[in-house]
């Protein structure tokens, strides 16, 4: 990626002094919504060494990541529940 050129500075100087970025309060800014949202789609569990085999090979096998498979098997519970 090239340097900017000294102009190039003087503009983004100007743009960023005489629009500073505005975070929000109690969580509302930027980075705070981003973070939520992404914390939203997606949490880590830890599994065991068999278990994580096991999601793998079937993951593998049927050409799907071991997130479908455990998606897959989760909604089987659920609908088996009901």
């Amino acid at each position: 990626m090239p340097d900017l050129t000294e102009k190039e500075y003087d503009t983004l100087d100007e743009k960023w002094t005489k629009n500073p970025p505005n975070p929000g309060p109690n969580g509302t800014g930027f980075f705070a919504r981003r973070k939520a949202a992404l914390a939203q789609s997606a949490r880590s569990i830890t599994v065991d060494s068999f278990t994580a085999d096991y999601l793998l090979t079937k993951a593998i096998a049927a050409h799907k990541t071991p997130a479908d498979i455990i998606e897959a098997m989760v909604q089987e519970q659920i609908a088996a529940a009901l």
